[in-house]
């Protein structure tokens, strides 16, 4: 059955659209967030337009085929790993950027375009996508829909939601809808769009984004601020803010990170602080607005630097890689919690002490403008299933703790597969059961990603 269901569907598209063989269909099995339960699909799908989404769509949901769709596979939460005789829908195909408004400051994009080309073909207008993700340069727009991602710029420009106007949505059985306007308000109706951004492609595939752009600031300053340790670092967060200053960017990295990025890259960020502000003001008033970050986080104790250009643009690379690449003497997760900003030194704190009661090693970034942590836990391999037990201890108690103070399991990767376990820590059986009535409407036969972003019915 498995290879009629094959077959059949490959004589609906293309030549070149379907692969089944087992190596190839392994590359796509899988993001980059930890496996639970691997799973090998039927086949890969590439699908090149709209129509293609559709006529796929209405296939499976008349055979009951689940559809896992999939960008670049940048993810992290494990949203796009297969799923039992799924097909994987991947929309890296559609790729064009169909109309770009300068006067309107919108432009509207396939699934498949990437963050960094859609900026590059809208600087010449004077114009920047904001949300920008650590992935940006690989990760693709439609991805970044999905788990409504971040980035460096969420201080400022907020995350993906804040930049998305409308949507041509696909649904389960087949059928285009469009939702959300062409302009910055609009009020009618239930906000669908917002319901699309961030879930996961559980609720429909998106083949069409409006997008709101910005203004290339005029201005840029970025500012380097080291501190002693880690809590010093977090601290000067609330400082600036207290002083009325909005950064485009305030990211903060801990003494652990920056020796790893120094043993990856060269770098010498570990000798001159325990801990590390990057700071980054914007538009005509960045001078003054740096001016005053420097005197608020020299008065903390602060070692601040001015960059030039090029420090600065490197500065800001070598955090984009602060999670490190994945290796294989390692057992490692790199987490997502968000807390209010006044619980940051408390919760960097806690922490730090997790690590130490489990025996677990810690590193820590953070967009610490908007309280999104990324505390990234490990244990060596050679400890096996023991230390493997410590780690998810630590893990589970540090999702806690963040909850405790207000917090959330995700910020910007989604819940996907991986936190499903932490989802109903946060959320009531009363909101859980309406979230699965929702998915209902819109996907009656659960075809679409199952099993990820929302808890089912047991």
């Amino acid at each position: 059955m498995t290879k009629n269901f094959v077959a059949e569907l490959a004589a609906l598209l293309p030549q070149n659209a379907i692969v089944s063989e087992p190596a190839a269909v392994a590359l796509y099995a899988r993001d980059q967030g930890p496996i639970l339960d691997l799973q090998t699909p039927l086949a890969v799908v590439w699908a090149e337009n709209t129509g293609q989404v559709q006529l796929i769509l209405r296939w499976a949901q008349a055979r009951r085929v689940s559809i896992v769709a999939r960008g670049a596979g940048t993810g992290v939460s494990g949203g796009a790993h297969a799923t039992k005789d799924c097909i994987v829908l991947n929309l890296e195909r559609m790729n064009r950027i169909v109309d770009v408004r300068p006067l309107d400051e919108v432009a509207v994009v396939e699934p498949g375009v990437i963050n960094a080309d859609l900026n590059e073909a809208v600087a010449n207008h004077g114009l920047m996508y904001a949300p920008d993700p650590a992935s940006y340069r690989i990760s693709t727009i439609g991805g970044n829909v999905a788990t409504n991602a971040g980035g460096l710029r969420c201080a400022k420009y907020g995350v993906t939601r804040d930049s998305i106007l409308a949507l041509d949505v696909v649904l389960a059985d087949g059928t285009l809808i469009h939702t959300g306007v062409q302009t910055f308000k609009g009020v009618a109706g239930y906000d669908l769009t917002s319901l699309f951004v961030g879930s996961e492609g559980t609720l429909g595939i998106v083949v069409g984004i409006t997008v709101r752009l910005r203004y290339i600031p005029h201005r840029v300053q970025t500012l380097a601020v080291f501190f002693p340790d880690v809590q010093s670092a977090a601290a000067g967060v609330l400082a600036v803010g207290r002083a009325r200053v909005q950064p485009a960017i305030m990211e903060l990295l801990d003494g652990m990170t920056l020796a790893a990025l120094d043993g990856a890259h060269g770098s010498d960020l570990r000798e001159r602080g325990g801990a590390l502000l990057l700071i980054q003001t914007d538009g005509f008033g960045a001078e003054a607005e740096a001016a005053v970050v420097r005197r608020v986080l020299t008065q903390l104790g602060g070692t601040v630097s001015a960059q030039d250009a090029e420090e600065a643009a490197r500065l800001i690379d070598l955090r984009r890689h602060s999670r490190g690449d994945e290796v294989d003497d390692e057992f490692r997760v790199g987490e997502d919690v968000a807390v209010p900003r006044s619980q940051l030194v408390t919760y960097i704190a806690e922490l730090e002490r997790v690590a130490s009661d489990h025996e677990v090693l810690l590193k820590v970034v953070a967009h610490a403008g908007d309280g999104n942590l990324h505390p990234t836990f490990w244990v060596s391999a050679a400890e096996g299933e023991e230390g493997v037990a410590r780690l998810e201890l630590a893990l589970d108690e540090s999702v806690r703790l963040a909850l405790d103070v207000g917090g959330t399991i995700t910020g910007e990767h989604g819940v996907g597969q991986y936190k499903l376990r932490w989802l109903a820590w946060e959320q009531g059986e009363g909101v859980l059961e309406l979230q699965r009535r929702i998915k209902e409407v819109f996907d009656p036969r659960g075809i679409l990603n199952p099993g990820k972003a929302i808890i089912a019915r047991a």
